[in-house]
């Protein structure tokens, strides 16, 4: 698998089984500046299995996580187009060869109604998801960009999608182009696993049985102009600690290639899918408590990243990796081709959720925990995208525009959305927040509440 140095990672996890713990407080000072780690220093990490050395971890990921970004928490929702592929995934519901799921591809009027409905609970924020197949009489790229379209167009009220990302198939560079000028936020594509024999085993057939065509996506993507790329690996399907170190060794070839990392990490984790075996008994099933380290080693190795957490875990987890690292979260989801409408018959979903509680339960949540949920866009609108990202996150510099914007938007959220409760506790939020901000910070918010009391929306510094 290209960029994928298998025998390189065998010997960095062999090496790390002999790993010095004198170590450990010097790679943690180390992340604790801001500076990326080295394969060799994230699989002394992994290695590590001692409680308390693990806490020493833990406490570390915290202090990147908030120092990097505050304490703001990005909120999204996942709207599934299609389920239609012509991959035979063995981890996943939608594989071709399942022939006892619904089908079904939203027709763009359908797509409309399905970001309305989202809207209207507040959200937005969306990560459009389809399988590789277009539906009749549409090219891949042509339904994606037409569904793209139709998200921002949908309206309620006053209230717009701020941000389409897409999680699709892989492209050509022209094809990528074409997605790009649709508006799209972040590309997202997992390569699900690192190793290569593994990877075979697991896409028997189908587009998607070629790794390094796969891989190479990411490659294509940037040469397209897309410079705001979300990676991951699907954890259980192989070891995690080669796993993990294999995601990293793929930052490395993009930072070496492109001068710029992954605009997010996503560490989904395999679960029950319909007609699947192997999602029931996942070939190397991980403890909670090695999920949590991942994580950590993932924000200690890539502080700058945004790591984000899919509703695939149950509550009580997900609300406690947020104090490791996570920094974006999906809320309400529905992973079933027209799930979010009442009114429709929903197709078949690609996996079980552990989370169903609603946006505004998931609001509540953060505010009780003393995270500020956020629906922000700025960056996007503000073109601090790439490499002008990299220079904002890598110090933490961003963090000061992340907790304004977050504040300013959970205020319309306040206004348009929230239940009584959550209203009252984010207003608490926001007036402690505001009071230990810089004068000039305060001044600057008062003129944003203002306008958002007027009715006005989507502002940002």
């Amino acid at each position: 698998m290209k960029y994928i140095n298998a025998e390189k990672i065998n010997n960095l996890l062999t090496d790390a089984a002999k790993f010095d713990r004198r170590r450990l407080d010097q790679i943690l000072d180390k992340a604790r500046s801001l500076k990326r780690l080295t394969l060799a220093e994230s699989a002394a990490l992994l290695s590590v299995k001692d409680p308390q050395d693990l806490q020493k971890i833990f406490a570390a990921a915290s202090f990147v996580k908030d120092a990097i970004y505050g304490r703001r928490v990005v909120l999204f929702a996942p709207l599934y187009i299609s389920n239609l592929c012509a991959n035979n995934c063995l981890y996943c519901a939608f594989k071709a060869d399942n022939l006892a799921l619904k089908r079904k591809a939203l027709a763009i009027p359908e797509i409309g109604e399905q970001a309305e409905w989202l809207l209207k609970r507040g959200h937005k924020r969306i990560l459009m998801v389809c399988g590789e197949k277009a539906p009749a009489g549409k090219s891949g790229v042509s339904y994606y960009t037409e569904a793209v379209q139709a998200i921002y167009s949908a309206g309620s009220g006053k209230d717009k999608i701020k941000r389409v990302n897409i999680n699709c198939a892989p492209l050509s560079i022209d094809e990528f182009k074409q997605l790009k000028a649709s508006g799209i936020g972040t590309y997202q594509i997992f390569q699900e696993t690192y190793h290569e024999q593994t990877y075979r085993l697991m896409h028997p057939s189908g587009p998607k049985s070629d790794p390094d065509n796969r891989i190479t996506a990411v490659d294509r993507a940037f040469k397209a102009g897309i410079d705001d790329i979300g990676i991951g690996a699907l954890f259980g399907l192989y070891d995690y600690r080669f796993e993990t170190l294999g995601l990293l060794s793929h930052v490395e070839h993009m930072e070496e290639e492109f001068k710029v990392g992954p605009h997010t990490i996503s560490v989904p984790r395999i679960e029950p899918a319909e007609g699947s075996l192997i999602s029931l008994n996942p070939p190397c099933k991980i403890t909670d408590e090695e999920f949590k380290k991942i994580v950590a080693v993932l924000r200690l190795s890539v502080p700058y990243t945004g790591i984000i957490m899919s509703t695939r875990e149950n509550p009580a987890l997900r609300d406690s990796l947020l104090s490791l690292g996570v920094s974006q979260v999906s809320a309400g989801s529905n992973t079933s081709p027209g799930g979010y409408s009442a009114a429709r018959a929903a197709a078949g979903g690609q996996f079980s959720l552990g989370d169903t509680r609603s946006l505004d339960e998931i609001v509540g949540t953060l505010i009780a925990h003393d995270y500020i949920p956020s629906f922000c866009a700025a960056c996007y609108r503000m073109e601090r995208t790439g490499e002008s990202f990299m220079e904002l996150a890598r110090p933490g510099t961003i963090k000061g525009k992340c907790n304004m914007n977050a504040l300013i938007t959970l205020q319309e959220y306040l206004y348009d959305f929230a239940s009584a409760p959550v209203k009252a506790a984010g207003q608490k939020m926001i007036d402690r927040y505001f009071k230990a901000l810089a004068p000039a910070d305060q001044e600057k918010l008062k003129i944003f509440f203002a306008h958002v009391a007027q009715g006005k929306r989507d502002e940002y510094v």
